[in-house]
């Protein structure tokens, strides 16, 4: 049984900064290239970053220079820094396998950005 929980979203103000943590469980984090991605309300989900297991990473264009994604093998957890928040960030925000798998889906950590 898989689980992906995450955390760490909020409200913060623009330009703010927040690190989000997904911690995994039950399967084997450390084969598994992870992805960050953010839905709102009527748009589809998107990928925000990517890391692979060696630690290779790729960002949207729309986060580039403001979203770090790392990982912790030894703790089974995926990271994102995110700083310089605009409104348009605000969103629920979402760890997976990347590729994503239906079966992974947590609950989501909500992060607004907002004065």
């Amino acid at each position: 049984q898989v689980q992906l929980v995450e955390s760490g979203g909020g409200l913060v103000q623009p330009g703010g900064s927040l690190r989000l943590s997904c911690a995994a469980s039950g399967t084997i984090f450390n084969s598994y290239a992870m992805g960050w991605y953010r839905q709102t309300p009527g748009k589809q989900r998107e990928l925000v970053a990517r890391i692979t297991n060696g630690g290779n990473t790729n960002y949207a264009e729309s986060v580039k220079g403001r979203f770090t994604i790392s990982r912790d093998n030894a703790k089974n957890t995926v990271y994102l820094q995110m700083n310089s928040l605009k409104p348009e960030d605000t969103a629920v925000y979402y760890c997976n396998k990347f590729p994503p798998l239906s079966g992974f889906w947590g609950q989501g950590t909500q992060v607004t950005v907002s004065s």
